[in-house]
C-alpha cells in the first residue's frame, strides 16, 4: 500500500515513516485493503481555506477528510486523503493538556474512519466513533506504534 504524506507546515515536526507505518497498520488491523492513501500536513491558514471551501465554514479545524473510492472496489483503490492541522493540536493540547503527538494521531485515525465510513453527525455516531478511535489509540499504544520520538 502507499501511502502519501506531506507535510506543508512547520509547527510539529512529523516523522514520514511513522505516519506511513501508523497508516498501513491502523488498516491491516481493521482488515482494510487499498492500494493508496494520503495524508497531508497543513497550517492553520490552509485548513481554514479547506474547511470554507467545502463546509462553508472558514474556522480552523483538526482534520478534513475527503473519501475517493469504496474499500471494496475492485481494481487499484485510493481510499481518499486526509489534511490534518498539527498547529490545532498544539493549541488543544496547551489549553487541555495532554501530547501533541498524541492528538495529530487521534486527528489520523479519525480521518481514516471518516474514510471508512464512519460518521459523527448524530449522537449515535459520535458514540460509535469516540470508541473506534479510543479502540485504536489503545491499540497503538500496546503495539508502541506512535509519532512521537
Amino acid at each position: 500500500m502507499n501511502v502519501n504524506v506531506v507535510s506543508a507546515q512547520s509547527a510539529l515536526p512529523l516523522s514520514k515513516e511513522k505516519v506511513e507505518r501508523l497508516v498501513q497498520t491502523f488498516l491491516k488491523w481493521k482488515c482494510v485493503e487499498v492500494d493508496e492513501v494520503a495524508i497531508h500536513f497543513v497550517d492553520k491558514e490552509e485548513i481554514s481555506h479547506l474547511h470554507d471551501l467545502y463546509f462553508n465554514d472558514p474556522s480552523p479545524t483538526d482534520c478534513i477528510s475527503f473519501p475517493i473510492d469504496d474499500p471494496m472496489e475492485e481494481g487499484y483503490v485510493v481510499l481518499g486523503e486526509i489534511f490534518v492541522c498539527p498547529e490545532v493540536a498544539l493549541e488543544y493540547v496547551a489549553k487541555k493538556g495532554g501530547d501533541p503527538y498524541e492528538e495529530v494521531l487521534l486527528y489520523i485515525v479519525h480521518g481514516l474512519l471518516h474514510l471508512l465510513g464512519f460518521d459523527d453527525q448524530n449522537p449515535e455516531d459520535i458514540r460509535i466513533m469516540r470508541g473506534e478511535e479510543k479502540s485504536a489509540i489503545n491499540y497503538f499504544r500496546e503495539h508502541d506504534i506512535l509519532l512521537s520520538k
